[in-house]
């Protein structure tokens, strides 16, 4: 597990590599899709966390012109604080997700997918787990099929082509979320492991992970400020974030909600 990989943050503790065991366990090939969380939410009535809070925080170049008036600018400027923007109306009033039901739910917070755990009677990944599943088989390689980003000339994830945060070209054939299960599945059968949508994990991130000692069934510390999210998103880009390899990590308040940032179900074997 981790990586010594010269393109880590050296603030987001990848590293040592270091050999950990894992019991056996179970984790769904994909995302979950806004189909099945559509289900969710009718069988339940679960409210997210951005309804209640009113807002969330969508890409700027997703922003339709007529939000403009209402639009409040995040820290990063590439976000923008979208009135009325949650998992249903992923880039606020007016738009829906008719035509993106196999593509990944949104806008959800760590609360939101421990809800749905709960539901469908799963749970969220360790960050250990997440990254076991993700390698495919492969050791200490950058992405689920090696180390060559684009093999043969042929894109096997969703993330950023171009000049970012003001270009996507899309050669990979998406701007924006991807269906979930829309390139070919690692060697374990997971989609989407590197970029489309960040995802969460039960971990509560602890930058020098290594230094627990944990190499057994880790879980990370026992509290902490923000939870582990993994696998980067259609957003990233090696120029500024290059934590679409399987060793990548990172972090987020609990309370996040975003349009990158989604979840995949584990569950004890």
């Amino acid at each position: 597990m981790g990586s010594m990989d010269p393109a880590a943050h050296p603030l987001d503790g990848e590293g040592p590599v270091r050999l950990v065991t894992i019991s056996p366990f179970a984790i769904d090939a994909a995302a979950v899709s806004n189909g099945r969380f559509r289900r969710f939410v009718a069988e339940t009535g679960h409210v997210t966390e951005s309804e209640r809070f009113g807002w969330s925080f969508v890409f700027h170049a997703f922003v339709p012109a007529a939000q403009n008036a209402e639009v409040r600018v995040a820290p990063t400027l590439w976000w923008r604080q979208v009135d009325g923007a949650c998992w249903h109306s992923p880039e606020g009033p007016g738009s829906g997700i008719g035509d993106r039901l196999d593509h990944p739910a949104v806008h959800l917070s760590h609360a939101d997918a421990l809800a749905y755990c709960a539901w469908a009677g799963a749970r969220l990944p360790t960050e250990a787990e997440w990254e076991f599943a993700a390698r495919g088989g492969l050791v200490q390689k950058r992405f689920p099929w090696g180390d060559d980003l684009v093999p043969a000339g042929v894109h096997r994830c969703n993330i950023w082509q171009g000049r970012f945060p003001d270009e996507d070209t899309g050669e990979d054939g998406w701007r924006g979320t991807c269906p979930v299960d829309a390139f070919p599945p690692n060697a374990f059968g997971l989609h989407n492991t590197c970029g489309n949508t960040w995802e969460w994990c039960a971990d509560w991130f602890d930058r020098q992970p290594a230094a627990l000692g944990q190499f057994d069934n880790p879980r990370g510390p026992a509290s902490g400020s923000e939870r582990v999210i993994r696998g980067g998103s259609y957003l990233c880009h090696a120029s500024y974030c290059f934590r679409y390899r399987v060793s990548a990590r990172s972090a987020a308040a609990p309370t996040t909600a975003t349009g990158h940032l989604g979840f995949r179900l584990a569950r004890d074997a």
